[in-house]
C-alpha cells in the first residue's frame, strides 16, 4: 500500500516531532470509529474519550494531512455565512442556538492548548480589514450583530488605527477581534492527536476507509482491516471522495493556495504587523496573512473550484502579497502549497445522521479552524444523547449544486467571478 506523506509545506517542514502510526491490519472493535484525523475527527475523539467512550480513528494519510494541516492558521469566529443570514433563513429560535455557538470554537482551541500543553505558536488577535467604505459599514453592522450574541472583544479601527496594526496602505479601516488569533495548524493537529492517544484513543494512519457497512452494528473497511463499532463519525471533509455518495452530491472540494516567505527578521516583521495579529480582508475572494513563530509571512488567497492543483502557486499569490506589502518585492518565497476545503451551496456546514448510528459533519466552506472544534463537541454531545445543538445544525437546509457534480464547478466559478468583479469595482 502506498505511503502518503505530507505536502511540501512550511507546516510540514516545521512540524513538531510525532510518532509514525501503523496502518490498520486487523479486525478491531470499538465504541466509535472516526473516519479522518483532521480537526473534526480529533475534536470529536477528544470529547468522546473524555466522557469514557472507546475511540478508534482511521486516517487515509497522516494526522492533519488535509485542510487541518495546510490552512492559513487563523482563528476566525462565526461561520462562512454570518448569524444574520442564518436568521433570515431559519428563523430566530434556531439562529439563537447557532449564534450562541458561533464563538465557541476558538475557546475550545485555547482550552485544548492549555489542558494538553500543545506547542502551536498560539497568538491572540485577528483583524478584518476593509478596503472600501461599504466594507467598513459591513464591519460596523457585524460588530453590533456579534455583540447581540454576547461577543464583546471587538474594536472598530479607523484608518489611523489600522495603520498601527498593519503596514498596508490599502485599508480604510477594520475590526479587531481579540478572541481571534492564529496558530501553527499542523502542530495543533499533532498535539490533539497526542492528547487522543494519552486518553487511550487509537489512531491508524495510511488506512483509508474504502467502504462503510451500514446497519445495527456498522463496520468501516480499510484495505487491510476493519473496525466494528457502535457509532461511526464521518469526518473526511474535502478528502472523503465518494465514500458516502449522498454527502458528495451536496458539496464540492475547492483548492486554496498559500505561500511562506523566507524569515523576515524581527525588525521587518514588526514593521509589517507590530502586534503580531493575523489579518484577512473583507473581499468575497479574500486574502489572508500572518506571521509565523520564526517571523515568516504566511500569505494565502485565491480559490480553485474543483480542487485542481495550480501549476505555479507563487505566480498566483505573490502579486497579491506585493499589492498589500510592496516593501517585500525582494523577499524570497521558501514554500508554496495548496490544500482543499469543502464548499457547500449555502456556505454553511452540513451536519447530520445517516440511519441511527452514522454521524457526519462537513462543508466548513473556508471557515473550518474554529467550526471543526465546535463540531467535535456537538457530535460528541449527540452520541451521548444531548442532541439540541446537533439538531440546530442538522436542520439547516442544504441543496445539491445546480446541474449535479458535472456542472457544480463551472457554476461555482461563475458565481466567484461575479463576486470577484464586485470586489474590484467596490460595490
Amino acid at each position: 500500500m502506498a505511503n502518503t506523506s505530507y505536502p511540501a509545506s512550511y507546516y510540514a517542514a516545521s512540524a513538531n516531532p510525532a510518532p509514525s502510526r501503523p496502518a490498520l491490519q486487523d479486525d478491531v472493535e470499538t465504541d466509535v470509529c472516526v473516519i479522518g484525523a483532521g480537526y473534526t475527527g480529533l475534536s470529536s475523539a477528544l470529547f468522546l474519550l473524555e466522557h469514557g467512550f472507546k475511540v478508534t480513528i482511521v486516517e487515509a494519510a497522516k494526522v492533519g494531512f488535509g485542510a487541518s494541516g495546510r490552512n492559513g492558521g487563523q482563528i476566525v469566529n462565526s461561520y462562512s455565512r454570518d448569524i444574520d443570514v442564518i436568521e433570515r433563513s431559519v428563523g430566530p429560535q434556531q439562529a439563537r442556538l447557532l449564534g450562541n455557538m458561533a464563538f465557541e470554537g476558538g475557546r475550545i482551541i485555547r482550552e485544548r492548548v492549555a489542558k494538553y500543553q500543545i506547542q502551536c505558536d498560539l497568538k491572540d488577535g485577528g483583524v478584518f480589514a476593509a478596503l472600501t467604505a461599504k466594507q467598513m459599514g459591513h464591519l460596523e453592522s457585524q460588530k453590533r450583530l456579534w455583540e447581540r450574541f454576547g461577543h464583546t472583544q471587538l474594536e472598530l479601527l479607523d484608518q489611523r488605527r489600522i495603520r498601527e496594526v498593519v503596514a498596508c496602505e490599502e485599508y480604510v479601516g477594520g475590526m479587531l477581534d481579540m478572541s481571534g488569533g492564529h496558530i501553527h495548524p499542523l502542530n495543533l493537529a499533532l498535539g490533539e492527536a497526542a492528547a487522543v492517544e494519552s486518553l487511550g484513543g487509537v489512531i491508524y494512519e495510511q488506512s483509508p476507509a474504502v467502504r462503510i457497512e451500514r446497519g445495527a452494528s456498522p463496520v468501516v473497511h480499510t484495505p487491510q482491516g476493519k473496525v466494528r463499532a457502535k457509532f461511526i463519525i464521518v469526518a473526511g471533509n474535502a478528502y472523503l471522495g465518494n465514500l458516502v455518495p449522498e454527502l458528495a452530491a451536496k458539496s464540492m472540494p475547492c483548492g486554496t493556495q498559500v505561500i511562506a516567505t523566507e524569515p523576515l527578521g524581527e525588525e521587518l516583521a514588526h514593521r509589517l504587523l507590530p502586534q503580531d495579529y493575523c489579518v484577512e480582508d473583507c473581499n468575497y475572494l479574500l486574502d489572508y496573512y500572518r506571521l509565523t513563530g520564526d517571523k515568516r509571512l504566511i500569505f494565502g488567497g485565491g480559490v480553485v473550484y474543483g480542487a485542481r492543483d495550480p501549476a505555479n502557486i507563487e505566480a498566483i499569490i505573490r502579486p497579491k502579497m506585493l499589492k498589500a506589502f510592496p516593501q517585500l518585492k525582494d523577499v524570497k518565497i521558501d514554500y508554496a502549497w495548496t490544500g482543499n476545503f469543502l464548499l457547500t451551496l449555502s456556505r454553511l456546514p452540513q451536519v447530520g445522521r445517516l440511519g441511527d448510528n452514522v454521524y457526519y459533519s462537513q462543508g466548513c466552506s473556508g471557515h473550518g479552524v474554529t467550526y471543526t472544534h465546535l463540531a467535535g463537541k456537538v457530535l460528541a454531545e449527540a452520541l451521548r444523547g444531548q442532541a439540541e445543538r446537533f439538531d440546530a445544525f442538522a436542520d439547516l437546509p442544504h441543496y445539491p449544486f445546480p446541474g449535479g457534480q458535472l456542472l457544480r464547478t463551472p457554476f461555482a466559478a461563475m458565481g466567484a467571478w461575479y463576486y470577484g468583479l464586485r470586489d474590484k469595482l467596490g460595490f
